[in-house]
């Protein structure tokens, strides 16, 4: 299992990159593979302020679809337009290539609230 460091967490397994009040925001390694095969991605709230544990989109696997929750509250400034044509990137680098939106954060504090990585692994039972 794939948790790093470097990153904040969340207990419906977003992960937060920062910086500067710039957040990118996807699902874990976990999410991804109790999801299974990703078939889509649907994010429609580029430009929009949304609150934290708001949903900002969602993904469809092959056996479900599953909300995806905003970590932090924020505006939608970029959608990764790449998982239009390849929604499989959320599969195969879901820290990389497979990220979801980027977010102008409304207040740093916020990230306070969000797990560590040894936190994280606790949730997921390991």
């Amino acid at each position: 299992m794939n948790i790093p460091a470097n990153l904040k967490y969340t207990n419906d397994h977003e992960w937060v990159s920062v910086d500067g009040n710039i957040a990118t925001v996807g699902i874990t390694d976990f999410a991804q593979g109790e999801l299974g095969d990703i078939v889509y991605v649907e994010i429609e709230t580029e430009g929009e302020e949304i609150g934290e544990g708001e949903v900002f989109g969602t993904v469809e696997a092959v056996k479900t679809v599953s909300d995806l929750f905003m970590p932090v509250k924020g505006t939608v400034i970029e959608v990764n337009s790449e998982l239009d044509g390849s929604p499989e990137l959320v599969n195969d680098d879901p820290y990389g290539k497979g990220w979801m939106i980027r977010i102008e954060l409304s207040d740093d504090a916020d990230l306070d609230a969000l797990l560590d990585a040894g936190s994280y692994q606790e949730v997921i039972g390991g």
